[in-house]
């Protein structure tokens, strides 16, 4: 996908928010800001937005000296979510139809988004998901929600692939990866995460607290962006994903960086961004299941 003119103005609102959560000074704050606005006119539009947000938050670390800005925040997030484990395992067990439900609470899990949201607010977060105040629109679009064709793919796949997003949503993630066990043994699952701090995207410390690693093969792609570029990606990273027979990429950051010329892609997502909601022609909020 690539960058829009409305991505531009996300782009400081994130550089903003890492140097205040790094308790910067107005003065280093500033500096961020400056340095972005000198870089932005050199970004190319037909680049996709994670390209700018890698740059944007490299700017935030170097100014404010803090490696991990939502360091606290990511820890916040995982906690809060194993509380909802037992209460997400048992609206799968005593769906219709479990696998289903996997997916649309893997959506669900998709709130916890800090660098479109900007909402750094994760109990309130967690709260709307215990009381359901959640924007999801049923019956889902056939254009953007193409269920039977993942279920089909999931099936005929040896090798899975699931590019994960943030900290905390990674426990929702974690439930489809295990129905979708239960439902077929004999697949050969790997869970990548990101390699260097980035937002408040999982790491590989965060998918082994959450219990990632007790059901999957977990592995570093290597990329420092908010979205899995392959040229920021490892090569051990990128061979896995050639050789997978299905790849589930989740999160509107992998969606922006993966959803141009790449084959055995299904995208699992909410649309936060009015942006993206208009590029895939449906309303914001709208969960997301679509095929590269």
């Amino acid at each position: 996908m690539k960058t829009y003119l409305d991505c531009i103005p996300c782009f400081f609102k994130q550089a903003l928010e890492a140097g205040r959560l790094a308790k910067a000074s107005p003065k280093v704050q500033k500096r961020i800001l400056d340095k972005l606005a000198m870089a932005i006119p050199k970004h190319r539009l037909k680049k996709s937005p994670p390209y700018m947000g890698r740059l944007a938050y490299k700017i935030a670390k170097k100014q404010t000296r803090c490696p991990d800005p939502y360091l606290a925040v990511k820890k916040k997030s995982n906690k809060l979510a194993l509380k909802l484990y037992r209460h997400l395992k048992k609206k799968v067990m005593t769906s219709p139809d479990p696998l289903l439900m996997a997916v649309e609470l893997a959506c669900r899990g998709n709130i916890i988004d800090l660098g479109v949201k900007n909402c750094l607010d994760v109990e309130k977060e967690v709260d709307d998901f215990l009381n359901g105040n959640f924007n999801i629109h049923k019956p889902h679009a056939k254009a953007t929600f193409r269920y039977k064709e993942f279920k089909n793919a999931l099936r005929a796949a040896k090798t899975i692939l699931y590019i994960a997003d943030n900290a905390g949503e990674i426990v929702f993630d974690k439930v489809l990866i295990e129905e979708i066990i239960n439902k077929w043994q004999d697949k050969d699952l790997v869970f990548a995460v990101r390699g260097k701090p980035i937002i408040n995207d999982a790491l590989i410390e965060d998918a082994f607290f959450c219990g990632i690693d007790k059901i999957a093969k977990v592995i570093s792609s290597g990329c420092d962006a908010p979205g899995a570029i392959l040229e920021f990606c490892s090569k051990s990273f990128v061979k896995v994903l050639k050789a997978a027979d299905l790849i589930i990429s989740k999160g509107q950051g992998n969606f922006e960086a993966l959803s141009s010329g790449h084959n055995h892609i299904f995208f699992l997502f909410r649309a936060k961004c009015p942006v993206v909601a208009k590029h895939l022609n449906c309303r914001p909020g709208d969960v997301i299941l679509t095929p590269s």
